[in-house]
């Protein structure tokens, strides 16, 4: 295995395609640039990261909404909902109460702020991305997904916790 941590005989492309290697940097170079450039465009326009603009999606999209419902939708961590929400709620953009039914469940909803919020956002980059992956047929998709987990495994990430979201921050930031 060749690492490239030190430049030997060649520099740091030695023993690879220079012009396959350096294209396929500056593609994701591209794709950090855009994710960075999407998080900024979010927060100008709504003070959120685009984790707290989700999940405040979700809580808007539904009734008697619990954070276990959203954690799951979400693929997010119970730990990271609660600091989302607690943001959202320190925001005013959504209330968190305890069900009448069952006392030990929290009940999240939007409130008018929250609402226009949403109507305010921009589309997210996951949401271009989301809608144009659905719209590549089934081998293509398999081939993105591929090389991907691929270019995650050859830059030591492969075991990394992620959850699906494009953004390049910790998901849980205020």
């Amino acid at each position: 295995m060749e690492f490239l941590c030190a430049p030997a005989n060649g520099g740091y492309f030695a023993g690879m395609d220079t012009e396959i290697a350096r294209a396929t940097l500056k593609a994701l170079r591209r794709v950090l640039r855009a994710a960075e450039g999407g998080t900024r465009k979010l927060a100008a326009a709504t003070g959120l990261t685009p984790s707290q603009l989700l999940v405040l999606r979700e809580i808007a999209g539904g009734r008697d909404v619990t954070p276990g419902q959203v954690a799951q939708r979400l693929q997010f961590s119970h730990a990271t909902i609660t600091a989302i929400v607690d943001r959202l709620v320190a925001l005013e953009l959504a209330t968190r109460v305890r069900s009448e039914a069952d006392k030990r469940r929290m009940l999240l909803s939007s409130t008018a702020k929250g609402r226009d919020c949403l109507n305010d956002a921009p589309d997210m980059l996951q949401e271009v991305f989301e809608a144009r992956f659905a719209a590549l047929a089934a081998w293509e998709q398999a081939m993105v997904l591929a090389s991907t987990e691929r270019l995650a495994d050859i830059l030591g990430t492969g075991d990394m916790d992620a959850a699906p979201l494009l953004d390049a921050g910790p998901i849980d930031r205020p």
